[in-house]
């Protein structure tokens, strides 16, 4: 039989799901998927991918080549045309596999000009669940570009409307998909989340730091893909103005940024203060984030709901980040990091001095930061179970059929 959960809620022991994802690049986006989809599966469930093949194969930071190639030769509209023509293939390995496997609910990572999991949830009459974690048709209409507006618009809104519950990274993009008329009980909030277990053993950041030669250094970290508006040549000039202090940034991973960082440390004569390793395989990365002392989230978009943040958290960092409003759903200010406001010139520098010049508050805020994972439950595992509850719940309102321990029920 079912077991009754601390929230009230029957949990089935074993639930049969369909993850279906257009992601074509192994990066922060792979690394959700596999992260919550491994998760499923140490909880019992049985786990079905449907998505692009050999996105899994390529290395951490690895796009599709065809794709890249496509997106830089044809014009932006015929590009878009072929991003909702993907659909149609997309729908029948959706319903082969549906007949195969048969699956008790579909989780989708939602994609622009992707309505596939919502024509194959009507035809097989199956729940779906649509994990959003941007809003893509503004996000694509600032930053990339886009040519079919109305039909980006209307393919955004169609697949929004027309999921059984849409998951979200934070309650501020729970707004936008809320106006855009998805029922508010059908919105569900669950940020992102982190392995807990990964971070369990400081002594191999340690002997990182050994290694680099950084054990009597106050390390700034950044993980991830630096682009120009992180602004993390900022860092640079703060090393400049200490040149004597024992201070290192180490960027952990790549972008458009790195060339403009390492050109400004050689100008302002601190190269051998700043570290890029290049793409790092995210199994690697708590290893290099336990070596951080102070962790940076320098910018955010007003919506997202940064990975990197929850594993600085996992490795007990002191952490500076955005006072946003999406930011404040995790972090409390002095509570478990530092908050400064990006509309104020030089706080971002001002908040990283006031660290540096208090080691007792950076150890304070370090072991908060990681007592709030434990507290808010900020995990894949916990992740898995609010999808689990919420898959149960719109299964039991269909009348379907579900399995338990193995069998049909």
């Amino acid at each position: 039989m079912p077991s009754l959960s601390c929230t009230g809620e029957w949990l089935l022991e074993r639930m049969r799901i369909l993850f279906h994802h257009r992601i074509g690049s192994k990066d922060g986006q792979f690394v959700h998927i596999e992260a919550l989809t491994r998760a499923l599966e140490k909880q019992g469930h049985e786990i079905f991918i449907v998505g692009p093949r050999g996105t899994g194969r390529q290395h951490f930071g690895g796009e599709s080549s065809r794709i890249a190639w496509l997106k830089r030769k044809m014009p932006g509209a015929f590009y878009e045309l072929l991003e909702l023509g993907y659909s149609i293939p997309a729908y029948f390995r959706l319903a082969r596999a549906i007949r195969r496997r048969h699956p008790d609910v579909i989780y989708e990572r939602y994609n622009l000009f992707f309505p596939a999991g919502i024509i194959a949830k009507r035809r097989f009459k199956l729940p779906l669940l649509l994990e959003v974690n941007a809003p893509l048709f503004e996000e694509r209409q600032r930053y990339g570009g886009l040519r079919l507006k109305g039909l980006a618009r209307w393919s955004e809104h169609f697949t929004w409307r027309g999921a059984d519950a849409v998951f979200v990274v934070t309650d501020v993009l729970g707004d936008v998909v809320r106006q855009s008329g998805v029922p508010p009980q059908n919105v569900v909030i669950t940020p992102n989340g982190v392995d807990a277990a990964a971070y369990e053993e400081p002594e191999r950041g340690k002997a990182l730091r050994r290694m680099l030669g950084l054990e009597n250094t106050v390390v700034l970290g950044f993980v991830g893909f630096a682009r120009e508006w992180h602004g993390l040549e900022k860092i640079v000039d703060l090393l400049a103005r200490q040149p004597r202090g024992n201070l290192h940034f180490l960027l952990v991973g790549h972008g458009p940024a790195c060339p403009i960082i390492s050109a400004r440390a050689e100008s302002l004569g601190v190269r051998d203060k700043v570290t890029i390793t290049g793409v790092v395989e995210h199994a690697q990365v708590p290893v290099y984030v336990m070596a951080f002392d102070v962790a940076l989230q320098p910018s955010v978009v007003p919506y997202a709901s940064p990975l990197k943040l929850f594993e600085y958290l996992a490795a007990g960092c002191a952490v500076v980040a955005p006072d946003s409003a999406n930011i404040r759903e995790i972090l409390t200010h002095e509570h478990d990091a530092l908050l400064f406001s990006q509309l104020e010139e030089g706080a971002f520098a001002a908040a990283i001095q006031r660290l540096l010049a208090d080691p007792a508050l950076r150890k304070r805020l370090g072991a908060q930061a990681k007592a709030t994972v434990r507290e808010r439950g900020l995990s894949w595992a916990g992740n898995a179970r609010t999808v689990i509850r919420v898959a149960e719940t719109l299964i039991r309102q269909k009348g379907k059929d579900v399995v338990v321990r193995g069998a049909r029920k």
